[in-house]
């Protein structure tokens, strides 16, 4: 597939970062099924995943959506589209529909769904206002969203705290906002959706403090070693920092009565008026 888009983040496109965001959707899953039960996603619906990558929620909600309904998966990067669709084959899913498309100019081709799903876009996203309307636009009156956006992302650090890895944190902080975008983008989220023409029906937030056998500790385990080279590779971070930000997350999960506080993220449910 030829693309006039670019097919890479900020987090990058690689091998690695795909096989981390598998792990974070399994993580994560739970949390998301729960959302979209209590936002009303059922079968015979059309969804769409909004920034879907490589398609492991698209999966889900075409399994919710059933063979009378459909998914449209909306994502910049071909190679994570192309992942998407493999994964579709290999779970015999007909009722997904990728489609590559620029979130933050482009109108969604989409009008009239039922549902909408956008995890950590948002905070990615030059124009994420302009993003909400356009959601906004494909779903039908009565339509559900439900997002999930980091709130406060400095909230992730140890609990005993350490100089580097809140530097490490403060780089990705960094690295976001030089290529336009906002780590904290859930604080105002709420008000656009309300001036958007959204009704705000649920808002809850996710922060954990967890331990080194906890389920979620992979999640941000994950992170720190792909995120600390790609931070390299971006020319945020050099070798030898990105090596001691690594080296210091092993030695503080190595020690006993280690705790880690999770980066803070805002679920919100929004029906379309």
């Amino acid at each position: 597939m030829t693309s006039t888009l670019t097919d890479d983040y900020v987090l990058g496109t690689h091998d690695a970062e795909l096989t981390r965001l598998g792990l974070q959707h399994r993580i994560w899953r739970a949390r998301a099924l729960d959302g979209w039960q209590r936002a009303g996603f059922a079968p015979g619906q059309t969804l769409l995943d909004v920034g879907a990558g490589p398609g492991y929620a698209s999966v889900d909600l075409a399994e919710i959506a059933g063979p009378s309904g459909r998914v449209l998966a909306f994502d910049r990067s071909a190679r994570y589209l192309d992942a998407l669709r493999s994964s579709a084959v290999r779970n015999g899913l007909t009722n997904i529909v990728a489609k590559q498309i620029d979130l933050d100019t482009e109108a969604l081709p989409a009008s009239g769904a039922d549902g909408a799903w956008v995890r950590w876009v948002f905070a990615f996203m030059s124009n994420p206002r302009g993003l909400v309307e356009r959601i906004g636009a494909a779903l039908r009156s009565g339509g559900a969203l439900v997002i999930h956006e980091y709130f406060d992302y400095r909230t992730w650090s140890f609990a005993e705290r350490s100089r580097t890895f809140d530097g490490f944190v403060e780089a990705v902080i960094r690295s976001w906002k030089n290529t336009g975008g906002d780590p904290d983008v859930g604080r105002p989220l709420p008000a656009w959706l309300e001036q958007s023409g959204f009704r705000i029906a649920s808002l809850r937030p996710y922060i954990d403090v967890i331990a080194p056998g906890d389920f979620i500790w992979p999640w941000p385990k994950a992170f720190v070693s792909v995120g600390a080279q790609r931070l390299v590779d971006i020319g945020e971070l050099s070798e030898k920092e990105a090596a001691a930000i690594v080296a210091d997350f092993e030695t503080r999960e190595a020690q006993p009565h280690v705790r880690m506080v999770t980066p803070a993220v805002l679920e919100i449910i929004a029906i379309k008026e």
